[in-house]
């Protein structure tokens, strides 16, 4: 499997955040956008799960559903943690489960918050865990339906030195499975991960080795 992106470009408001931009992520590899705030990190993001349109290019997935979108084979965790503070952790889960295409039995989604170290909050109302725990249950959505790409924006926002050692091995376990993930983020994010550099406004990009 291979997402390929070929000279796309972005407009957000009316002014254009890149452009030319050209990248391939295979099977195994993670991904990492750097850049400055507002060189269109998040944006890009977005645009690969189909959120955005792009402005000129293409984005091909090849080797995965041909029957699916782009957007419906990738999981995308944003820096909102979309959970809803009155329902537990497992209810959440649950609807997830059903959304994203996995298994919406009840229970079902233990696994998914055992692996994230969260099996003992699974009745707690979501509004009564702390913000470290709220972020663990949303990646814990990454683990209820199998998709192929994993876009994470920021995704170890709030957690800490354990809990991101955990994400670490959930991210090396899916690439190992021949997974793709595709990151924006300022901090280290775990796995060994190409770079893919974006410049302000119509700047172009390109990918390199992690150093």
């Amino acid at each position: 499997m291979r997402l390929g992106a070929q000279k796309i470009a972005l407009e957000r408001g009316g002014r254009r955040l890149f452009s030319g931009l050209s990248f391939q992520v295979g099977a195994g590899e993670a991904l990492v956008a750097v850049g400055p705030n507002g060189a269109g990190k998040s944006s890009l993001l977005r645009a690969i799960a189909g959120f955005l349109p792009l402005s000129e290019g293409s984005l091909v997935l090849q080797g995965g559903d041909a029957e699916a979108s782009l957007g419906e084979q990738a999981h995308c965790v944003g820096h909102a943690d979309a959970l809803k503070g009155a329902l537990t952790a497992g209810e959440n889960l649950e609807f997830w489960a059903g959304v994203l295409g996995g298994d919406p039995r009840r229970g079902a989604w233990l696994p998914a918050l055992g692996r994230l170290g969260l099996a003992h909050v699974a009745d707690f109302p979501v509004r009564a865990l702390s913000a470290g725990q709220q972020r663990r249950v949303a990646l814990a959505r990454l683990l209820v339906a199998r998709r192929p790409l994993w876009l994470l924006d920021e995704p170890t926002t709030a957690l800490d030195a354990a809990a991101q050692s955990l994400f670490a091995g959930v991210m090396r376990e899916h690439l190992e499975a021949g997974g793709l993930i595709i990151a924006a983020t300022h901090a280290p994010l775990g796995v060994a991960a190409r770079t893919l550099e974006l410049g302000p406004g119509e700047g172009t990009a390109g990918s390199s080795p992690p150093s």
